[in-house]
């Protein structure tokens, strides 16, 4: 039997925003934007189990706190090599394949998350992603043996769980998953990585947390439009690229 494990790596380290998974979306009623990312995951059918993979140190304990709070199991591993932490985390709970977002990521897309996992299985991919969202709204499912693959080949001993498999996708079977064409934005950066960042995520998840923790893409988008002040925020910050060649979309 197949388990879908969400493997969510986890450090307070960063130069640019302290703790970032751990930062409020709504400071009244104390939402971080890992415990609203913890409970969108929880909602989905497809995945087994919500995993923390803590990168070591006493500065981290606090991600171990989060997990006992929200009774979800949390690894420890090494801070430089994430991809063998989410691997460790898939391992824990005796996880076949992984599903990876990144934890300053708390407005993932997930219409199709059910719809990616079956064909994940019935097609026997390697990875089964989306691509040409919104900056941090993607997700990714690869099979553990894939991530293992990669991390034997790559070392992969960095932040870029992905980069082997993007650089070498004639070594894997890979799918992307289409999508709506009003939801292909890579105008719109959607992941907290700057103060800037996390101004703009809070003011998303004030107007619109009545649908929380399921905010819908679409209806972050028609806010955005309606507020180009938010977005001139982080313009500076836009990174978003095409990392599979799927879809186009605005850029």
């Amino acid at each position: 039997m197949r388990k879908l494990v969400a493997a969510l790596a986890c450090r307070t380290g960063s130069t640019r925003l302290y703790a970032k998974p751990a930062q409020f979306l709504d400071v009244e009623y104390t939402v971080t934007l890992l415990g609203h990312l913890i409970r969108l995951l929880q909602s989905e059918s497809a995945i087994g189990e919500v995993v923390l993979g803590v990168a070591e140190g006493s500065s981290n304990e606090v991600f171990h706190e989060i997990a006992r709070s929200e009774n979800i199991v949390s690894i420890r591993g090494s801070e430089a090599d994430v991809l063998k932490r989410l691997i460790h985390c898939g391992e824990a709970v005796g996880g076949t394949d992984i599903f990876r977002v990144t934890t300053e990521s708390p407005f993932i897309y997930f219409d199709p998350i059910s719809k990616a996992w079956e064909h994940h299985v019935s097609n026997n991919n390697d990875a089964t992603v989306t691509d040409c969202l919104p900056e941090g709204t993607h997700f990714e499912i690869f099979t553990l043996e894939a991530l293992n693959r990669s991390w034997a080949a790559g070392g992969m001993a960095s932040e870029f769980c992905n980069r082997y498999i993007c650089t070498n996708p004639s070594e894997f079977k890979i799918e992307v998953i289409p999508v709506p064409e009003h939801l292909l934005r890579m105008d719109i950066r959607l992941t907290v990585d700057y103060p800037e960042d996390l101004v703009l995520c809070r003011r998303v998840y004030e107007h619109l947390k009545s649908y929380a923790p399921r905010i819908p893409l679409a209806e972050i988008i028609e806010f955005l439009d309606a507020r180009p002040d938010l977005g001139a925020l982080v313009e500076p910050y836009l990174t978003n690229t095409n990392v599979y060649g799927g879809q186009s979309g605005r850029k």
